[in-house]
């Protein structure tokens, strides 16, 4: 049931004095992308006649296809409270449609949908997600760019002053609250600079849309205490690099689909957890590409930085890909440890749910939980129990991509065409550019 009419925008619009609206939606590589318009096309913006050139955002349309249209999600309005004044600023958050009243293929928010409409032929209400999502903070130089100066040099859990992201963070928290989030907590993460804001579950759209926000708030309000916030995975060698940990859920009704308080394993998991959590080790590979998009996400996944680079499980370590948190009853979740932050939440979500899914389709078996420091395991003991690694480049994640059916349909042709041939793209420039580590290891020896 929605909780708002369009009655109530054009009232809420009055209300809060707000003068324009942004028409919010997310292109195919996780970007924000917004159309600005007055209160004075507000009636032609709730009756989805917006329209706007889809041949200018990344991996849409042909310029001979191009006009789109905006149906806004009025349940997602939301004043912006850091902007006040004349130029008050609220947003809704759009679906992308073609002309003709169809769902665009190529928007990440309805491809979601789609594949929780899958979902709910399988009997399944909802899928829930928690994210965790981690980033830095660096100082702007004199001409308000991005330096590499760190905010400072805190670590795990640490207060200021060694953390002086604090009141950044703090008032990064309270922006959020302001605008309807429920915080969980807030603390500084393991290296320095390093920052954790924790949210309350949601519905999988609503908690993909809040990403989305929490990325724009988080930047912007960062920028307001003269600093840069980045979601980049791995900005720092030598440190550990960010990421965002998705804890995934599936109900029917109001019960957890994860929960049996009978099974026999004594982990209280259900037929379906098992299963959920085989299909995600066995498209680990295939999904990869997705919520590990970019080339600098594989400098995060090597051992020694707390970030996954295994496919196994456990309810105990914090190595695996996939980790069982200990809460039961309607908390019981499974954690998805390798996803980071620079991945569009919307395609990492329909990818998790589509490897989970096909493991419950299948029934498949889940293979035994390992406990032990997979860190410390050599190739052969790793070997020896059936762990595999997750690509190491994001050329080897393509690669995988290609070869997943499962994940490809997750993602219908058209986004995962797109995708790949970003993606490519993407690599080859890396491929083909010298980088500074090659200078200072070859230019005098050679």
């Amino acid at each position: 049931m929605s909780k708002y009419s369009k009655e109530d925008i054009v009232r809420l619009v009055k209300e809060e004095g707000v003068n324009f609206i942004r028409l919010q939606f997310t292109d195919i590589l996780g970007t924000i992308k917004n159309v600005e318009i007055p209160i004075s096309q507000l009636d032609k913006a709730l009756d989805n006649k917006m329209s706007f050139d889809g041949s200018s955002i990344d991996g849409f349309v042909r310029i001979e296809e191009s006009d789109m249209l905006l149906y806004p999600d009025l349940d997602t309005w939301v004043v912006f409270p850091w902007i006040t004044g004349k130029g008050k600023v609220a947003r809704l958050i759009c679906d992308v449609y073609n002309p003709d009243g169809t769902p665009f293929a190529g928007d990440p928010r309805a491809n979601l949908k789609r594949t929780l409409e899958e979902m709910k032929e399988l009997g399944f209400t909802n899928f829930n997600l928690g994210p965790e999502p981690e980033f830095f903070l660096f100082k702007l130089d004199h001409q308000g760019e991005p330096s590499l100066e760190l905010n400072d040099h805190g670590g795990y859990f640490d207060l200021a002053p060694v953390d002086l992201g604090e009141n950044c963070r703090r008032d990064i928290v309270l922006e959020l609250e302001e605008m309807g989030f429920e915080m969980e907590a807030s603390h500084h993460e393991v290296a320095p600079g390093q920052h954790e804001i924790d949210f309350k579950y949601a519905d999988a759209v609503t908690a993909c849309d809040q990403i989305q926000t929490f990325k724009l708030v988080v930047k912007t309000i960062a920028r307001q205490h003269g600093l840069h916030a980045t979601f980049m995975p791995k900005p720092l060698f030598g440190v550990n690099g960010s990421g965002m940990h998705m804890n995934l859920s599936l109900f029917k009704g109001n019960e957890n689909a994860f929960l049996d308080e009978n099974d026999e394993n004594g982990m209280q998991l259900s037929e379906n957890a098992y299963q959920f959590i085989s299909g995600i080790m066995e498209h680990a590979k295939g999904f990869t590409a997705v919520t590990n998009p970019l080339v600098n996400s594989y400098k995060r996944l090597v051992p020694g930085y707390e970030a996954p680079c295994y496919i196994a499980w456990s309810g105990q370590n914090r190595s695996p890909l996939i980790r069982v948190p200990a809460s039961r009853g309607l908390s019981t979740r499974v954690e998805v440890r390798s996803v980071d932050p620079a991945a569009n939440p919307y395609l990492a979500m329909s990818v998790l749910l589509a490897a989970g899914l096909d493991g419950i389709k299948k029934k498949m078996d889940a293979p035994k939980a390992v406990d032990r420091n997979i860190y410390t395991m050599n190739k052969k003991e790793r070997e020896a129990v059936g762990i595999e690694d997750l690509p190491g480049t994001l050329l080897a994640a393509l690669n995988e991509l290609e070869k997943d059916e499962v994940i490809k349909n997750s993602l219908g042709n058209h986004i995962f065409k797109n995708f790949v041939e970003a993606k490519e793209i993407e690599w080859d420039m890396f491929r083909t550019a010298v980088h500074p580590w090659e200078r200072e290891q070859y230019l005098k020896m050679y």
